[in-house]
């Protein structure tokens, strides 16, 4: 089999609902690359709805089941995070967050309750969500003297790599990003161009 390096994740934030004996399940979904991105999420979320009784959440990153976490914040162990958790998993959904607010309603739903609860607010956030397609990169640094500048654009035209920064002057720099797959061809290109220099981000 051929390594694969794309992945479903979602485009934008999206917003879901789901209502359960007067308890109140709002759920939110971020797209994420970084457990920084998803601490800043969690703070907003907090001040948003500082009266909710359980913030809880799963977020997992890239295309192995290894890289994970999840949070029942106070619910019932294994009643909360983990059915989000299994939800983004079954959609093989990656690079995402979801928290699912909760409004006690003063009737205790129980163990099916609750996991029945989180998975189908989990549904709902992810069925308004755009789904799309994206690939696993590396960034990678080149710096190159100026009158090498129409080699290394010519690379970075033809094999269609997003720039992330850029300066130019005599000793130019630029970040770019290069699908996994496509690693090996783009080094290989680099390494003709002397005087070049290649860092792995």
């Amino acid at each position: 089999m051929l390594f694969d390096d794309s992945y479903k994740t979602i485009a934008d934030p999206a917003e879901g609902f789901f209502k359960d004996k007067g308890s109140k399940f709002i759920s939110y979904a971020y797209p994420v690359r970084t457990e920084n991105e998803v601490k800043v999420h969690l703070a907003s979320l907090r001040e948003l709805h500082p009266k909710a009784v359980h913030h809880c959440y799963a977020y997992r990153f890239g295309l192995d089941r290894m890289t994970y976490r999840m949070s029942d914040d106070g619910e019932p162990s294994g009643t909360a995070g983990r059915p989000i958790l299994n939800t983004l998993y079954s959609r093989e959904i990656t690079n995402i967050l979801v928290v699912v607010v909760r409004y006690f309603g003063g009737t205790l739903l129980g163990v099916p309750g609750l996991i029945n609860a989180y998975k189908t607010a989990t549904e709902s956030v992810l069925d308004e969500a755009t789904v799309v397609t994206s690939h696993l990169f590396d960034r990678y640094e080149i710096r190159f003297s100026y009158i090498q500048m129409n080699d290394v654009m010519r690379i970075v035209k033809e094999m269609e790599l997003p720039v992330s920064e850029q300066t130019f002057e005599m000793e130019c720099r630029m970040v770019v990003e290069v699908r996994t797959t496509l690693t090996e061809r783009f080094v290989t290109r680099c390494e003709k161009i002397e005087g070049l220099s290649l860092q792995i981000l």
